[in-house]
């Protein structure tokens, strides 16, 4: 007979055992796969024209804030739909930096022209901390990590999780578009912020300084992939699929799930933020349509079609999505809508893995011997999830 006080003891080693598994890291062609990916995307410039090139680094923008979701949904199993908050707060403070930037430019009053035509001319006590780059590249980072904090603390805390917090994490966008929409003397409305000049003292309109941008959106993508992907096969990564799959297990052997959650929360919400932050001067116009509850469900697509829970399909599936929506859209206007909503059913119903996973499976089934069939029977239990993983 076991002994049942010896039970958190062995949940606390099988919390630690997949630091030993062959699975704990990502796999030798998943780091060939990560080089060509990015050798081939910084050759883009050599084979599109400029505005091609634009909408690719629009694209990287977007897949920051699917990386975040990949480790915040895949690993932690938290299914947000609102990380349009947080790519719009970092893309209204840098439009609000850069709105105050070109007014001042050029012996300007300093205040920005939709509130010359729209507000009273002067500009708000809460814009003018904005003007300055340093504090600006800050809030970047700071103002979706406590936005994200508050939100988990309060919610994970009272152990709300699975439906109810999607639900939730919509509302909160719907709620945020509509206030940005009804502010249209401080935030420019439905019309959004545009008509920017300068990127810190950089002219956007000349074509070296948009192909900078596109090297630093590429850049800034990759470091994303690999802190995630750190953080994926560290300790965090092993102790966050634990709370995902058996919650009470592990706040009985000491860990707070609810901090576990709050920080893969927050983090996901940096670096959307970030995304955010560099979709400004890159596309040059950021509106509440960009931030709504149907951009938050595509950020979503794009992770379940790549693969949720691996190292690369998160990106990998936000940049077939995006390029997918903008080939199709500007097609068949009216058939994206379907085919969206079709892609969506066939992945979660079909390739709930993504893409990624059948790359696992192929390996999987060559490798597959005798031998390591019948072993794979007798630790089928213990290791099928790492696998999956």
């Amino acid at each position: 007979m076991s002994n049942p006080m010896s039970s958190p003891a062995r949940g606390a080693n099988a919390v630690g055992a997949t630091r030993d598994a062959p699975h704990a890291g990502p796999t030798r062609p998943s780091w060939i796969l990560f080089a060509v990916l990015f050798i081939v995307l910084a050759l883009v410039p050599l084979f599109l024209n400029d505005f091609s090139t634009g909408l690719m680094a629009k694209f990287l923008c977007y897949s920051m804030v699917a990386v975040g979701l990949g480790l915040l949904w895949g690993r932690g199993g938290v299914l947000s739909l609102g990380q349009g908050v947080f790519f719009g707060l970092g893309a209204y403070i840098m439009a609000m930096h850069m709105k105050l930037a070109d007014a001042s430019a050029s012996g300007g009053n300093g205040v920005p022209d939709f509130m010359l035509l729209y507000g009273s001319g002067q500009v708000p006590w809460w814009w003018e901390p904005f003007r300055s780059p340093v504090f600006t590249i800050i809030a970047i980072f700071l103002i979706p990590a406590l936005v994200a904090w508050g939100l988990g603390a309060a919610v994970f805390t009272r152990r709300v999780k699975g439906a109810y917090f999607s639900i939730l994490s919509q509302a909160l966008v719907a709620a945020f578009s509509l206030l940005l929409i009804g502010a249209q003397t401080t935030t420019g409305g439905s019309n959004g912020l545009s008509g920017f000049t300068g990127f810190f003292g950089f002219a956007l309109f000349d074509p070296k300084n948009q192909l900078t941008l596109f090297y630093i959106a590429l850049i800034v993508a990759f470091i994303m992939v690999l802190a995630t992907g750190f953080l994926m096969y560290s300790r965090f990564g092993e102790v966050l699929v634990a709370v995902r799959d058996t919650e009470e297990r592990v706040r009985f052997l000491g860990y707070d799930p609810a901090s576990i959650k709050t920080f893969a929360f927050v983090y996901g919400a940096v670096l959307a933020g970030v995304g955010g932050a560099l979709f400004v001067p890159i596309v040059g116009i950021i509106s509440p349509s960009d931030i709504g509850v149907t951009p938050s469900i595509i950020f979503l697509l794009g992770v379940a079609l790549g693969g949720r829970s691996t190292f690369l399909g998160p990106i990998i599936g936000s940049l077939i999505v995006s390029i997918a929506q903008n080939s199709l859209s500007n097609a068949f206007p009216d058939f994206w809508v379907y085919l969206e909503g079709a892609l969506f059913i066939v992945v979660i119903a079909l390739l709930p893995g993504g893409l990624a996973s059948m790359g696992g499976k192929f390996l999987r089934k060559r490798r597959r011997t005798p031998a390591s069939d019948a072993q794979g029977v007798a630790s089928a239990t213990g290791t099928e999830e790492l696998v999956t993983r």
